[in-house]
């Protein structure tokens, strides 16, 4: 055939389809007709401009920048008042092209201040009934956990210090520079500041102290002044701390000295430059033989602890010394009652060491001991195939009161044993799995730094993402949350809020909002809209781009996108922006004798022709698993794009030759795909449709929710962590 001839059949075929077509074009949630683009392919209507600070590509411009903010720390504990009193000095740089005349600093502790705090005056009436449970969290006095500011003063031209001008409102506090701060300048400035470390269950809920059976143990973050972002998206992002939205800072470096007790065992972020002052030359020897193997070894066995033996000096402080480099925040815990095992974890013969610490009271073991370190180390090793390696020289997981809570190198979990000793699989299971997820918040967002106070699921959610193949690789029958298959009752809730609400806005359910859907629906993407191969490099360029930087929202779409060659809005729409769920339905399966339709198919094709009709009652668009039973007991699996819906979102019929005899029908047969009515999926020839069993009804949403533009994150419940 000739190219003319064939392309004038292929115009005449394609009037053919287009006259059997619906007259309308059938979008599944247009309130306006046809006068107005309700398309779920329409490109995203909240993507800003491309600019040289954030390109198009997803990728950083040419003329991205960043502010930078080094930290000079003395902090001393007082364990007879729990006091922490600090000082500091800030040295911020004005990378921006902006000239400053003020500085914006979070006081996040301030959000237990009753002086200040907006929490404690926006908290609602109790309830007529409360839980025995829910009392021990709910202090009839409010606790003043605030900080007392004793100075504030900036240095001048000349070195000399002189008061500065700030003011505090509610968890941010502005200082007014003497003289502006231009391009390329820095800033130094110095705070003195103390608060009493918080009980576990207060308004801040991440630092926090406990009293164990050997003795106090503190976690303590989120404990002093830092600065405030900012960049080229919101100027100063000063969103108050609610609890929910978490946290925004800025990169920087640190140098930071911690006075305790002389019995006390601390670590934190950063390399101790001091190690001949703060352990015995036999805990240097151990943790230089640990650091040998992936095998953890005690540095301070449960025997030992609180021994004399244990430590260099018999009494009055030690003051321990760290450093770290370019990270984003600082957190350290202290406690004479601490076991401590480590080992070491290298990426290969040429990659430094990864120093692996797990420090935990002995009512911690045997779980721990037994799962701790290893949980890390498989951490470094799923996020670093996926993302990208660790670049810190250090991963700390400290057992307390603070059931699941991450900084730079260290972070806090829970999960602890029966007096006797005993506990269950599950329970193992989850210290498994909030280790490697607090862990693997080292990636998002200390390294790749979004904004959390604003889009919460931009790291809890491609956190607990990467979560559920580090569970996977530790156990492939591990029982993950992110299955998109345990997401349908929350998909089915009409109280629920898109995944792009502000964290702060999000009145239930912040647990499969933030942490879950987001996580399933990326898996969705990776493993039945994309393939695994090429959103694993799609997101590997996305990690390598962003890594140290501040990424948005529309940062990952893009990246995502450009590296896959797929413009996924109709993905990121229905999936981010709205409540829509998938409930895909088989309206009708038909049969054709072959011949009547094509006269001659039956020899070359197949002697029937079968027309199965699909449903969208749910308003989201995803594609099509379909497992095809027929009376000789074979299975096919037909997968069909989530292209079928662009010209008629409503339904879609699959046409096709075959000389068997379909039986049976089923839709999303190995629940891929969250569908949350698998009563209407399923057509068997066999089975009268009223014995098929029914699941929960479903309303279907009469109209698009409306995205929130700019949105944070927030507060993370214990039973997502």
């Amino acid at each position: 055939m000739t190219r003319r001839y064939f392309c004038s059949a292929l115009a005449l075929i394609s009037m053919l389809f287009v006259a059997q077509a619906a007259t309308a074009q059938k979008w599944l949630n247009s309130e306006d007709g046809n006068r107005v683009n309700r398309s779920m392919f329409r490109p995203l209507d909240d993507m800003p401009t491309p600019n040289e600070q954030r390109t198009a590509s997803g990728k950083p411009g040419p003329k991205y920048w960043q502010q930078r903010a080094d930290h000079n720390i003395s902090v001393a504990l007082d364990t007879a008042t729990h006091r922490l009193t600090g000082s500091e000095r800030v040295t911020y740089y004005n990378n921006s092209p902006n000239e400053l005349t003020f500085l914006w600093l979070q006081l996040d502790q301030n959000i237990s201040s009753i002086e200040h705090s907006r929490t404690y005056k926006a908290n609602p009436a109790l309830p007529m009934n409360i839980s025995v449970r829910a009392r021990r969290f709910i202090d009839p006095d409010l606790i003043d956990g605030g900080y007392t500011i004793s100075r504030v003063q900036l240095v001048d031209a000349a070195g000399k210090l002189v008061d500065a001008k700030y003011y505090i409102n509610g968890t941010v506090m502005k200082i007014t520079l003497t003289t502006p701060l231009k391009p390329n300048g820095k800033v130094q400035f110095e705070i003195d500041w103390s608060f009493v470390v918080p009980d576990p269950g207060g308004a801040n809920g991440r630092g926090a102290k406990e009293k164990v059976r050997d003795g106090w143990l503190y976690e303590v973050a989120q404990w002093f002044p830092r600065m405030c972002v900012y960049d080229d998206v919101n100027g100063w992002q000063t969103d108050q701390f609610f609890g929910t939205g978490e946290f925004y800072t800025q990169f920087g470096n640190y140098d930071v000295k911690i006075t305790v007790p002389y019995n006390h065992i601390v670590d934190a972020t950063g390399v101790l430059q001091n190690p001949e002052e703060c352990y015995t030359a036999e805990q240097r020897r151990r943790l230089k033989e640990a650091y040998q193997s992936e095998t953890p070894k005690f540095i301070i066995f449960a025997d030992e602890v609180m021994k004399p033996e244990t430590r260099p000096k018999q009494s009055g402080t030690i003051t321990w010394h760290f450093k770290a480099d370019n990270v984003r925040d600082f957190a350290f815990i202290s406690s004479k009652t601490y076991v401590f095992d480590a080992a070491g974890f290298k990426y290969d013969a040429a990659s430094p060491v990864v120093a692996c610490h797990s420090l935990y009271p002995r009512e911690a073991m045997p779980l721990w001991d037994k799962v701790s370190t290893k949980a890390i180390i498989q951490t470094m090793k799923t996020y670093g195939r996926m993302a990208l390696p660790y670049p810190y020289p250090k991963a700390v997981n400290a057992h307390g009161p603070v059931f699941g809570m991450e900084y730079p190198m260290i972070c806090f979990c829970g999960a602890r044993p029966a007096p006797d000793g005993s506990y269950s699989q599950q329970l193992e299971n989850a210290l498994v799995a909030v280790t490697i997820h607090e862990v693997g918040h080292n990636w998002f967002p200390m390294i790749i730094n979004s904004d959390e106070r604003k889009y919460g699921w931009q790291d809890e959610g491609i956190n607990s993402f990467l979560e559920h193949y580090a569970c996977l690789d530790w156990n492939p029958k591990f029982p993950s949350r992110a299955l998109p298959k345990f997401q349908t009752d929350y998909m089915r809730d009409p109280d629920q809020v898109p995944i792009m609400t502000h964290a702060d806005l999000v009145h239930k359910g912040y647990g499969p909002q933030s942490y879950t859907k987001p996580a399933a629906g990326l898996i969705i993407l990776r493993e039945s809209i994309l393939t695994p191969d090429v959103f694993d490099e799609a997101f590997r360029d996305y990690c390598n781009a962003w890594a140290f930087k501040h990424p948005q929202p529309a940062d990952f779409f893009r990246a995502i996108n450009q590296a896959a060659g797929e413009d996924l809005s109709w993905f990121w729409r229905g999936w981010f922006y709205t409540t829509y769920y998938n409930d895909q339905a088989i309206a009708d399966v038909s049969v054709q004798v072959a011949d009547s339709l094509l006269p001659g198919s039956s020899q070359k094709r197949g002697k029937n022709y079968y027309r199965i009709k699909i449903k969208n009652d749910g308003g989201l668009l995803l594609p099509v698993q379909m497992e095809i039973t027929y009376s000789d007991s074979s299975k096919e699996m037909i997968k069909l794009p989530a292209d079928i819906w662009r010209k008629n979102e409503q339904d879609f019929t699959k046409g096709f030759f075959t000389n068997k005899e379909v039986v049976r029908v089923v839709l999303d047969p190995n629940q891929v795909l969250a569908d949350v009515n698998t009563s209407n999926n399923v057509w068997d020839i066999r089975i009268p449709k009223a014995e098929i069993p029914k699941e929960q009804e479903v309303k279907k949403p009469t109209e698009e929710p409306k995205p929130t533009k700019k949105s944070a994150k927030g507060k993370k419940p214990v039973a997502e962590k």
